[in-house]
């Protein structure tokens, strides 16, 4: 399982299939294990899959630095230039396009394409969830164990239909989360830098071809979220998907198709 010295830590990363690369950056206290098994075999065919942990999730080194999605970003290009990966796609997925929007920012000659999943720009302009949702998320999580933690955290990733109809792939996702549950500290840490990330202002300097998809019911990150970042970002192509929650996974076939539709379109 190969890692990589970044920065001040060792960063666990997978690489997947041949082509152009796609750097593909995951959310609040998540890692490689939680992206989804179709996406990987799908746009691998196509392109050199770059995933890895963030600093503190994962396989990947905690530190005792004070996170920013600053210092994420920071990571992930220190990751490219580790890999030898001067310019590739970008795809972030909530926190991970947090992510994304700062390092297209901070270094845009190293973004080719730039998709946002289920994210946010942060600030006043974005959309915050609901009050019961950020006390869940801002809550002891030491009270709980990491099985506890995975079950709570289903119903915000899943619909309620697709969680009542899907058990087996829902018992698979609590599995995947329990391979390498994120410490309650560095939770914390990357909630803490979620908290004081704002991208609004900038937006307009993204440059990149950029698509937005967005889960009309999701409830983690509304999906007003997706309309704030689509009227600021100049040219950006925005896709709901009608009965998709946080993590897309109820149309995950409709959004392989337009990611690959996006990413080999010239």
């Amino acid at each position: 399982m190969p890692k990589v010295k970044v920065n001040d830590i060792q960063i666990y990363y997978e690489v997947h299939g041949e082509g152009f690369p796609l750097l593909m950056i995951m959310g609040l206290g998540a890692n490689v294990d939680w992206w989804d098994p179709r996406m990987i075999q799908e746009l691998s065919k196509n392109f050199k899959l770059v995933m890895f942990d963030n600093r503190g999730a994962g396989r990947t080194d905690v530190s005792d630095r004070r996170y920013t999605i600053k210092l994420f970003a920071d990571d992930t290009t220190g990751l490219m230039d580790a890999l030898g990966i001067p310019r590739a796609h970008i795809i972030g997925v909530s926190m991970g396009g947090m992510i994304a929007q700062e390092l297209v920012l901070n270094y845009p000659e190293k973004v080719e394409k730039l998709i946002l999943c289920s994210t946010y720009c942060g600030g006043t302009k974005s959309v915050p969830p609901s009050e019961e949702i950020t006390e869940m998320l801002s809550a002891d999580r030491s009270a709980f164990s990491p099985e506890e933690i995975a079950r709570m955290t289903i119903p915000l990733i899943f619909t309620e239909d697709f969680i009542k109809k899907n058990p087996d792939i829902v018992e698979l996702s609590i599995q995947q989360i329990l391979r390498a549950p994120i410490s309650n500290e560095a939770f914390t840490r990357q909630l803490n830098a979620i908290m004081e990330f704002d991208t609004y202002d900038r937006l307009p300097q993204i440059n990149a071809p950029t698509l937005i998809l967005h889960g009309k019911r999701d409830i983690l990150v509304p999906s007003q979220n997706g309309s704030v970042l689509a009227e600021a970002i100049p040219n950006a192509k925005l896709v709901y998907f009608e009965n998709s929650a946080h993590g897309l996974t109820e149309e995950m076939e409709k959004v392989i198709h337009v990611l690959l539709n996006f990413l080999t379109e010239s």
